[in-house]
């Protein structure tokens, strides 16, 4: 469109503008015509490709050649060069540069008329010459509008950058808490499994088949014990998980521990994720009780109250051989030390604290207790 406008202002003064020819006043206003048409084909050239003082400069030799054709020509719409430039003016210069520099463009096109230069301006009052200082607050409004555009535009890229790095962020995210679910429910299982294996196929050469039946058995427990896990996280993991409260009593159930859970305060909904996160703790903390101190009493306490909820999962010491699940994360062998720092992960997600560590005192002395409290 631009390109256009600046054709058709071209053309229209190589048609009207008179006298146009080779030599004397016609050559002068050829190559006054010739001057602006330069002039006004520069304004397409970008900010970029063109200095700011280089464009200063172009834009006063360019107002200067306009009021000259004015002077020069006897008829004509050559005139059209000046509105044209000072109105780019306004949109490609700073606001008092381009200010001065349209007074100036005005002053010198009044000034022309009003000292009748050139012939033929009888016909115009010195005061249209003033009016050509006008179009600079188109220039100057069209500008601000393309500015705002600009800034619309950045801001919108800007958030959509923003969108990207917060969905990788989200996704780097899920990937950490699959790795935890991951970790919860086969690195224990499977390191213990193979252990029993391994010992099996160690006492094979002994000879002593009872051991070996015995660590086979051990394996195929675990297998089972794995295959329950398995299915807690497939639940944990579901969008229609069960709430806390019946989910949390099936788990404990499930690990052996009858009528070994404890509710307090008054009982009431919790996000999904703040479900999911403490059915993911206490999985790892029943089964870290099961294998590291097998035979011992657990106890879990659900506390709701009014600024956080918390759970507490508590077992006494081995009554068979076996480790306390202080072992649980750096067992020879078997723990790798993820199991606590996945629920410190899962506690910092919902911005709680956790405490786990070993009962020095009370029934439980020798016991294991680890304490989950998240904000309401």
């Amino acid at each position: 469109m631009h390109w256009a406008v600046t054709l058709a202002v071209i053309v229209s003064a190589v048609v009207t503008v008179r006298p146009l020819g080779f030599d004397g006043r016609g050559l002068a206003v050829a190559a006054l015509i010739a001057v602006n048409a330069v002039a006004l084909l520069a304004r397409h050239l970008s900010e970029s490709r063109l200095p700011p003082r280089a464009a200063l400069l172009w834009l006063t030799l360019g107002v200067v050649a306009a009021a000259a054709l004015i002077g020069t020509a006897r008829t004509g719409s050559g005139y059209l060069f000046a509105y044209f430039l000072v109105g780019h003016i306004g949109y490609r210069l700073p606001l008092g540069q381009a200010l001065s520099l349209a007074a100036l463009a005005g002053l010198l096109c009044s000034g022309v008329l009003y000292f009748r230069l050139g012939p033929g301006h009888e016909l115009l009052p010195w005061a249209v010459g003033l009016t050509v200082a006008v179009p600079v607050v188109a220039g100057i409004l069209s500008r601000s509008r393309q500015r705002a555009v600009e800034a619309l535009i950045s801001s919108a890229e800007s958030a959509e950058r923003a969108a990207r790095a917060e969905a990788r962020t989200s996704v780097l995210i899920e990937r950490a808490r699959i790795a935890r679910d991951v970790h919860d429910v086969l690195a224990h299982s499977l390191a213990g499994i193979n252990m029993q294996l391994e010992l099996a196929d160690a006492l094979l050469d002994t000879g002593d088949l009872e051991k070996v039946r015995e660590a086979n058995s051990k394996a195929h427990s675990l297998v089972r014990e794995s295959l329950k896990q398995a299915q807690w996280t497939v639940h944990a993991l579901r969008e229609d998980s069960l709430p806390l409260l019946e989910s949390l009593t099936a788990m404990v159930e499930s690990s052996g521990h009858r009528d070994a859970l404890t509710v307090t305060g008054a009982v009431h909904e919790l996000p999904a994720q703040v479900t999911q996160n403490l059915l993911r703790i206490a999985q790892e903390a029943l089964t870290n009780a099961a294998r590291h101190a097998p035979g011992c009493g657990v106890r879990v306490e659900l506390a709701f109250q009014a600024e956080s909820t918390t759970l507490r999962i508590r077992n006494g010491p081995a009554t068979a051989t076996g480790k306390t699940t202080a072992d649980a994360d750096v067992g020879a062998g078997v723990g790798s030390g993820m199991g606590l720092i996945g629920m410190r992960e899962r506690v910092a997600l919902l911005g709680g604290t956790i405490t786990a560590g070993p009962i020095t005192e009370g029934h439980d002395r020798g016991g294991w207790q680890v304490e989950a409290v998240i904000p309401v």
